[in-house]
């Protein structure tokens, strides 16, 4: 089996400090076929002091365990809210930021860990002002989820087309839609989004997506630059984002069906307490 590193993002629970793979500070002897940790160990303050030198010192470590692929540890950390993980290799000289695909079943392995991570994680609603949203679907719609978008993001225009077909078959579903443009990665996304929000159009933004061109903006508006500091505020650095209606969070883009699953699910826990 060939796995491969190439992202940045995923799960569990909060580490506690001293050594995590060996029972000793120091290397024991042993084959690393069979056990890497009887060979290898890193700590929670190994892992703190590579925090610093990212210039993420106050990152909450939540857990650190082998990766999929032989030679790496896992880290799983907190900062500032959002939720993600890197790879550290055996030497601890280098961080990995990438994502692990297992070849043979063509499975995203850090996704799989990241989806798990953010499946704990809740976001307060309360604090996610909707009146400037754009809005697909009845508003009247029992289940409502929030979504950050940005009009250049290739992946929001792959949800938005399967959010779309949520909205058909779920009349009791609604989409909220924030424009939150990742101006570093998409340079025009920022005015696209404020002429989208003057003109408060589901059109513009679908038009954008199409590759369509649409006008500058019309108006002078300061949502785009308050969207941006309250994505900050609640640790998304990434579009698309979801926000379900129990407060958990999907990253990326899902299929209609499956994103319709989640958020029976999310009824159903939040039914349970």
């Amino acid at each position: 089996m060939l796995i491969l590193a190439v992202s940045y993002f995923a799960s569990g629970e909060p580490a506690s400090g001293g050594q995590l793979f060996s029972p000793s500070p120091a290397f024991a002897s042993g084959s690393c076929d069979t056990d890497c940790v009887k060979c290898h160990t890193i700590s929670t303050e190994e892992v703190r002091n590579i925090l610093a030198k990212i210039k993420a010192p106050d990152a909450k470590i939540l857990k650190m365990q082998m990766s999929p692929a032989r030679g790496l540890w896992e880290v799983s950390i907190d900062n500032k809210g959002q939720r993600g993980l890197f790879y550290v290799d055996f030497s601890k000289k280098y961080l990995i930021s990438g994502s692990i695909i297992e070849v043979n079943a063509a499975i995203n392995k850090t996704k799989e860990r990241l989806d798990a991570l953010n499946r704990d994680r809740r976001i307060n609603r309360s604090l996610i002002p909707l009146k400037d949203a754009l809005i697909l679907g009845d508003k009247k719609a029992a289940n409502k989820v929030i979504v950050f978008t940005d009009p250049d993001c290739p992946f929001c225009s792959k949800l938005h087309e399967e959010i779309k077909k949520v909205v058909e078959k779920r009349k009791d579903v609604v989409f909220y839609i924030k424009l939150f443009p990742l101006t570093k990665l998409h340079p025009d996304a920022y005015w696209k989004s404020k002429s989208i929000i003057c003109e408060k159009s589901l059109k513009l933004l679908e038009d954008n997506f199409e590759k369509k061109p649409i006008p500058k903006p019309s108006c002078e508006t300061g949502v785009i630059d308050r969207n941006i500091k309250l994505a900050g505020s609640l640790g998304i650095s990434g579009t698309p984002t979801s926000i379900m209606p129990d407060g958990s969070v999907l990253t990326g883009s899902l299929p209609a069906d499956k994103f319709i699953e989640l958020i029976d699910s999310a009824k159903k826990k939040g039914a349970k307490k």
